[in-house]
């Protein structure tokens, strides 16, 4: 009689055992396995148990049968992954260079069951007419918790046991009695555990624009056609939840589930309440800041069909859908698509992928569109459809000034807040409406900037700004070069050159002088650390609760605040000087966001931009909220300088814990591409962040205008082998 065998992946983060390993599957077991299972099996030498996952079966064994061990036992009670979630994590490891078990860990949703929460009630037994006697003995003996408890009985013969505790007040001592003489009953029921509440509105067709129509109409005929992913570019304010709503309607309507994209845990709160308003107990999250029981239970709701949309951050792609039918990446400009650790995939990339392997379609959708999405849309590879009006009628963009904060320093003003916000701020404040005060802290730390005439200083090899070591020396992170820092500005002289020390608790300080009558609320890592603190905040501003929100970029994203009708950006340029080829579409974005959070109900909304470099093309088009003007310069920068998207690169992480090992590493991969026609090659150099737990980073840089050079570099390297690991990030548009 023929047997079954398994292809297992050993749970071992090594590449020396990053292959599938074939096993016996036991008679009793045979056809209660499916792939992505978890199971122990025996391995190596000594036969020690690990944990493995099934990734596929065949009838025929790969070498003596006598040799193949078997497998010792499945995880009861497990969660096995649909087949499409393998197949992910296969694209995941050869894409970008993590082992199968790493990859398998990212896209398998919850590999461990969790204990079910459970409800208890009390039941009534007996007739109501004995029910009736034992009430009137227990009015007779005065046994007043138990003639309440009673009563409520003849009301509803099945109570929530907490409610007959808690607010009945009638202890466990008073009615086991009745337990035992079998006048009632405890009856225990499974519940799932769920995080979203509020209330459910009725599920009615939205009323669209023109424009809004369109979209939709636009993006089904794709759904129905080709599947191709798709590009929704529409202004702040424009509308684009509404077609995401509608098109979800129309999806889901056809039996297929959705997934909604979106880059933090702090747009949660506000996006699933309006999809919750719509889709009521269809909707459900997935996020890091959930308990155990909570994210196994929405997976689980998910895997039976009992949820058709799920929202969540980028580990929500992963949900077990049985027929997932569309994808919306939601501001998918954003760098938190980005994942850093092994795998480093980007969720727009495997967002795409997942909808090809699951016959759905991507609809990707922002204000300002990344330059690769923008780029790939007008070479065709994408569907490409744009809204440029708000939607309410009443909406208009806000009005915007930039204010030049090196004329503030030469009119003696200090303080982080010009001359210009400090008058916006007071009238606002006299109105009775919000402010929003946006600190643009990304890529702040290390470079050295000058307060007199705005020069940063710069890498002369690459373009991007050097960073600031211990050793007082400035480094570039893509190619190495260094030098020493400077005491005073090489461009002007003066001696007001130095970083950026300004954070969140410092404004929300200075803020506070400046109007002690205000109420504020700050929102950074410090204030959302425990959980529901994002909800929180949001919602007490939302409430009216507070006059000023201060925050970083977690504020500026997709947020509608209606009494919001001045946003503060203080420091508008720091972005620029983060250190990499994307820095001014990084700042263009966040400006963009910033400002479109400003009057997007019907009183005028004001924005104010403070900048070191107020002429810089990036601020200027943030200022007008020119996308088209800022894609053309910046696509120009990108060409001269041969970067994605008119160029492919490869970006190459080479780790180690010994650190000469590693330098060592990435130069004999520099030599592997070196001399090889059409490629580039900048570093290597150190990581931006060269040491994370004991484990060295070194980074280089492959260039190519085509993308096969690129795809046979990397199987070269991977051919190398040794003990470190080698991580890559593809730029391939």
């Amino acid at each position: 009689m023929s047997r079954q065998y398994a292809d297992i992946i050993i749970d071992i983060v090594h590449g020396a055992v990053d292959r599938p390993f074939q096993y016996r599957v036991p008679r009793e077991l045979e056809g209660r396995l499916s792939v992505g299972e978890r199971v122990k099996v025996p391995f190596g030498k000594g036969n020690t148990l690990r944990d493995g996952y099934i990734i596929g079966f065949s009838g025929e064994p790969s070498c003596d049968p006598d040799k193949i061990k078997e497998i010792r036992e499945a995880e009861e009670d497990g969660t096995a992954a649909p087949v499409q979630l393998i197949r992910m994590a296969a694209w995941m490891k050869e894409r970008y260079g993590s082992t199968m078990i790493q990859a398998l860990k990212t896209v398998l949703p919850m590999r461990r069951r969790v204990k079910p929460a459970q409800k208890r009630y009390l039941q009534l037994a007996v007739s109501r007419e004995a029910c009736l006697e034992q009430l009137e003995l227990c009015r007779k003996k005065k046994q007043k918790a138990r003639v309440r408890l009673l009563e409520a009985f003849l009301e509803d013969p099945v109570l929530p046991y907490g409610m007959v505790v808690q607010k009945l007040r009638v202890p466990s001592s008073s009615f086991q009695i009745f337990l035992e003489q079998g006048l009632c009953r405890i009856r225990t029921e499974e519940e799932y555990r769920n995080p979203v509440h509020g209330p459910a509105g009725e599920s009615r067709r939205l009323v669209l624009t023109e424009e809004q129509e369109a979209a939709v109409s636009g993006l089904l005929e794709v759904w129905k056609g080709d599947r191709r992913p798709c590009l929704l570019y529409g202004i702040t304010g424009s509308g684009k939840t509404e077609v995401y709503m509608e098109l979800i309607r129309r999806v889901t309507a056809e039996g297929r589930q959705a997934i909604v994209l979106i880059p933090e845990i702090s747009l949660t709160w506000q996006t699933v309440m309006r999809f919750y308003r719509e889709f009521g107990e269809e909707v459900s999250i997935l996020h890091s800041r959930m308990s155990a029981g909570e994210k196994y239970d929405q997976i689980e709701r998910a895997r039976r069909g009992e949820v058709k949309i799920m929202i969540g951050p980028r580990s929500a792609l992963f949900t077990p859908f049985p027929h997932l039918g569309l994808v919306i990446v939601d501001e998918e400009h954003d760098t938190a698509y980005k994942n850093e650790t092994a795998p480093r995939y980007h969720a727009v990339d495997a967002a795409i992928e997942r909808c090809r392997l699951a016959g759905g379609m991507a609809v990707l959708g922002s204000a300002t569109p990344s330059a690769s999405s923008y780029y790939r849309a007008q070479n065709g590879e994408y569907h490409f459809f744009q809204m440029k009006t708000r939607a309410r009628e009443e909406s208009f963009l806000p009005t915007v000034e930039i204010v030049d904060l090196r004329e503030e320093l030469q009119a003696g003003n200090r303080s982080i807040f010009s001359r210009k916000l400090t008058e916006r701020m007071r009238e606002t404040l006299e109105r009775g409406e919000q402010i929003l005060l946006f600190l643009n802290r990304r890529g702040y730390a290390g470079f050295l900037s000058c307060r007199s005439c705005g020069n940063v200083i710069k890498c002369p090899h690459c373009d991007v700004s050097l960073k600031l070591h211990r050793d007082g020396k400035l480094h570039c992170h893509y190619c190495g070069h260094e030098e020493p820092a400077p005491r005073t500005c090489p461009a002007c002289g003066s001696r007001y050159i130095a970083g950026f020390g300004t954070g969140t608790q410092k404004v929300e300080e200075m803020a506070g002088k400046l109007f002690p009558e205000a109420s504020i609320l700050r929102m950074d890592m410090d204030t959302t650390s425990r959980k529901g603190s994002h909800d929180a905040i949001l919602s007490a501003f939302a409430n009216g609760k507070a006059d000023i929100l201060i925050g970083t970029q977690m504020i500026v994203k997709g947020h509608d605040f209606p009494k919001v009708t001045l946003v503060g950006i203080l420091a508008a340029d720091l972005s620029l000087y983060s250190g990499g080829y994307e820095a001014g579409e990084r700042t263009f974005e966040l400006l963009t966001q910033a400002a479109g959070r400003a009057g997007r109900d019907k009183l005028p909304g004001y924005v104010v931009i403070q900048s070191y470099a107020p002429d810089n093309y990036s601020v200027e088009a943030a200022a007008s909220q020119d996308y088209e003007g800022f894609y053309w310069q910046e696509i120009l920068y990108r060409k001269l300088l041969h970067y994605p998207p008119v160029y492919r690169m490869l970006s190459v992480l080479v780790t180690s814990r010994d650190e000469e090992a590693a330098g060592e590493r990435a130069k004999e991969i520099c030599g592997l591409a070196d001399g090889k026609e059409g490629l580039e090659v900048i570093g290597p150099a150190k990581a931006p962040v060269s040491k994370v737990k004991d484990i060295y980073r070194y980074m280089l840089y492959v260039k190519s205008e085509e993308e096969e050079p690129l795809w046979a570099l990397k199987q070269e390297i991977d051919g190398l082998g040794w003990d470190g690991q080698v991580l890559y990030q593809f730029d391939l548009e």
